[in-house]
């Protein structure tokens, strides 16, 4: 019993660390793009690149690709953004104070094993990403920390998490809550879903209209060319006297 209640106790002091993260930030509004620095191990949801359920300690870059109403789909690429790690199923969870800073929330593990992404919160919004992972993963992670967790019928990982067809899963997938016997619960007893009011989905902006092609100005001017054909009329003048002349 000690020792289960100091794993759980360990682990929940590695939650509280990871939720108190302060990484370098740059960010974009419409799609969140926000620069984050591990500085331990982290495990992420599914659907992941073969073999990178866990991110070593660095540098990575969120985003999100897909904001529908229910829904989100997030990104994780390497820091040169030319690696997709992961293409990640959430549901938008709200909080009652948002903060200006990026924060990231982590599930309990038990000591040794490393810290698994649960939520990401961009800096100024009342509501982050509540990360669900595949099925049997979430029922591991429920059973480690006694709660419920997101999961719905996705796979683990593949060899290319970017493509269309992953995509195109994550958006059709059910979402459940699973506790840690396997039985599956109601979402809400997991997130609280923002007001309509402030969810609205992460729109594109319009690209700028191309700049019309600019009016050159009128360099030329018609007078030389008046010139020429006077003078091509006075020549034809001319010759026209002098053969008039000879023939008389």
């Amino acid at each position: 019993m000690s020792s289960l209640r100091t794993v759980t106790a360990t682990a929940f002091c590695l939650a509280l660390l990871g939720a108190a993260f302060s990484p370098s930030v740059k960010a974009d509004e419409w799609n969140r793009k926000t620069v984050v620095t591990f500085s331990q191990p982290v495990e992420i949801p599914g659907v992941h690149l073969q073999g990178w359920g866990v991110l070593p300690a660095g540098t990575y870059v969120f985003k999100i690709l897909d904001s529908q109403a229910d829904r989100h789909i997030v990104q994780i690429f390497n820091k040169a953004q030319t690696t997709v790690y992961a293409t990640i199923l959430a549901i938008p969870n709200y909080r009652l104070r948002a903060t200006g800073r990026t924060v990231m929330t982590f599930r309990e593990r038990p000591v040794g094993q490393p810290e698994a992404l649960r939520a990401w919160f961009y800096p100024g919004r009342n509501w982050g990403e509540e990360f669900v992972y595949p099925r049997a993963k979430a029922v591991e992670l429920a059973q480690s920390g006694n709660v419920a967790v997101l999961a719905a019928e996705v796979p683990l990982e593949v060899a290319k998490p970017e493509e269309p067809q992953v995509v195109e899963q994550l958006r059709q997938a059910p979402i459940v809550a699973v506790k840690p016997t396997g039985e599956e619960v109601e979402v809400a007893t997991v997130v609280t879903p923002p007001p309509a009011a402030e969810l609205k989905p992460d729109v594109a902006p319009a690209p700028a209209p191309a700049p019309a092609a600019p009016k050159l100005p009128q360099t030329e001017s018609p007078l030389p060319l008046i010139a020429l054909l006077g003078l091509l009329a006075s020549g034809g003048a001319w010759a026209l006297r002098l053969v008039q002349k000879r023939v008389l």
